[in-house]
């Protein structure tokens, strides 16, 4: 697997139709992704003193962050939105490879900050709802 640029890894939002039209966020700096699992321990007394887990069982989740200048696009329009709406919409995250991620996620988190004689930059933190699927 070859290097990819940080560049490519785009954050998209969907336009709330079935199926969805995704558009970028536009001005994103930084993007990260976790994906999160739970273990379900199943250790017992015949495991001989080795921690035992159960293969797909747990709970799974993926988490985004990013960060970037305010451009005041229709995509970070639609995010403010479901912020302060408290509503799940689609996602996809891109990748230079052509790999792609989608999904529902909640808006847990929209920070917007200035200085004087800067821009306007903000930040925000997806939380998935349901599965994410890797396309």
């Amino acid at each position: 697997m070859s290097a990819e640029k940080g560049s490519a890894f785009l954050l998209k939002v969907g336009d709330g139709a079935a199926p969805p039209a995704y558009a970028t966020v536009a001005g994103m700096r930084t993007t990260q992704l976790s994906v999160n699992g739970e273990a379900v321990n199943v250790t017992s007394k015949d495991s001989e003193g080795w921690r035992e887990l159960l293969s797909g069982a747990g709970v799974r989740s993926v988490s985004v962050s990013a960060s970037g200048i305010f451009t005041g696009s229709v995509a970070e329009t639609r995010i403010k939105s479901n912020a302060l709406g408290g509503l799940l919409d689609d996602y996809e995250l891109s990748f230079e490879s052509g790999e792609r991620m989608r999904g529902r996620f909640l808006v847990a988190r929209l920070d917007y900050s200035g200085d004087y004689n800067g821009e306007r930059t903000y930040s925000l933190s997806l939380e998935s709802s349901g599965e994410v699927a890797a396309i």
